[in-house]
């Protein structure tokens, strides 16, 4: 560890020490990368702006996360910077390349601050760090809570929605936590954990299964039964018991050429049959004729 902090402290010190690049050195740096791929020009070119990546990570710090990484992370964006740079422009390398490692560091914040992924668009982007800054603003002023007024004027302004800003204020209100975090011990020491809490609704994989087979089983015993029907008795049967749009008995009769009693009958018939072919085959299926 000592010796992490030693580099650590060598590397922030070069970084600062390196020389400032007047204008038209930066341009010449530049057009040499740009046009010759000049990799020497591209380490002048970026160690000369190392002091504006830790200048930008600085910014960052109250996030939690580890200062060596961020800075890491804006190098990252340093040299995509100069890879995008146009010097014709005559816009300063600094200027452009800090809108790159700004974004890089932030990037990495949004994948790392929680292990709950959050909205990776420009506007919810917006609202993650502006909303944070804001935060620490009433916290400093003695307001624990921001009002829905607030609220509004920072979805109006960012261009999110009041929901996302509620959501979002809510994340940042507490770190995460974690399900094995121990919650409570009994009388004996023994611990519980988050995860004992949780409660599911759902069938437990044994449960499920079992109730897969059984109404498997049960639609091999219908099947089977209903062998012990006539062709008319099973139309009937079908059409009176087991379709979703129950026929009527006037309709049936019609359609038979039988009156309505006649079918009644039949039906009658057919399920005392069924009964008693489900008896037969199993006797715990009686409650299902």
């Amino acid at each position: 560890m000592g010796d992490d902090n030693s580099l650590q402290r060598t590397f922030l010190r070069n970084a600062m020490r390196a020389p400032y690049l007047e204008r038209a050195e930066e341009r010449a740096l530049a057009v040499r990368w740009r046009e010759n791929r000049d990799q020497e020009a591209l380490h002048q070119l970026t160690s000369a702006h190392m002091r504006l990546v830790i200048a930008i990570a600085a910014r960052f710090r109250n996030y939690g996360l580890p200062m060596q990484d961020m800075i890491q992370e804006g190098h990252v964006g340093l040299l995509e910077a100069a890879s995008r740079f146009e010097p014709e422009r005559e816009v300063r390398f600094s200027t452009y390349a800090t809108w790159w490692i700004r974004a890089s560091i932030q990037d990495y914040i949004l994948r790392n601050w929680s292990i709950v992924r959050g909205g990776t668009s420009s506007a919810q982007k917006a609202l993650f760090f502006n909303l944070r800054r804001l935060r620490a603003k009433l916290t400093r002023n003695g307001d624990e809570r921001m009002s829905d007024s607030v609220y509004g004027e920072i979805a109006e302004a960012i261009g999110v929605s009041l929901k996302d800003v509620a959501t979002m204020d809510v994340r940042l209100s507490g770190a995460d936590t974690s399900l094995n975090a121990p919650v409570a011990a009994d009388s004996e020491g023994a611990t519980s954990e988050r995860m004992d809490f949780l409660v599911d609704d759902a069938a437990l994989p044994d449960e499920t299964v079992s109730d897969v087979i059984d109404a498997e089983r049960r639609s091999r015993w219908l099947r089977d039964a209903l062998g012990v029907l006539n062709e008319r008795e099973l139309r009937i049967l079908k059409a009176r018991r087991l379709s979703d749009d129950q026929t009527t008995l006037d309709a049936l009769g019609h359609h038979l050429g039988i009156s309505k009693e006649r079918v009644r009958q039949i039906e009658s018939r057919a399920l005392e049959k069924l009964k008693k072919a489900l008896i037969e085959t199993g006797p715990d299926m009686t409650s299902y004729a």
